[in-house]
């Protein structure tokens, strides 16, 4: 089971109390766990990345195991620790301003 950590704005449109649960067959990745996301809350399709580049949104950031992946390719498998549930996914709204 992979755990997903959201922010607030999109734990509010998914309806979500606490973290996302999904089940992922095959590699752990970040494409399938926004698959995964937009498969089972509809709702979030577009949020996280943008339709027709399938690029992460600008003020989104992607954290495995306290690196940063957000400037990793959709595609790079995800450490064991993400795949097995043992440390969250988690999905940062990214904070601008002067």
């Amino acid at each position: 089971m992979i755990r997903v950590i959201l922010p607030p704005y999109l734990r509010t449109l998914a309806n979500l109390d606490n973290e996302a649960e999904l089940t992922i067959n095959g590699e752990v990745t970040i494409r399938s766990i926004i698959d995964g996301l937009e498969t089972h809350y509809p709702m979030l399709r577009g949020t996280i990345r943008d339709y027709a580049t399938q690029q992460r949104r600008p003020f989104l950031r992607f954290f495995a195991c306290k690196e940063d992946f957000s400037l990793e390719h959709l595609d790079t498998k995800l450490p064991q620790k993400i795949a097995n549930g043992e440390e969250p996914f988690l999905i940062v709204g990214a904070i601008a301003g002067g």
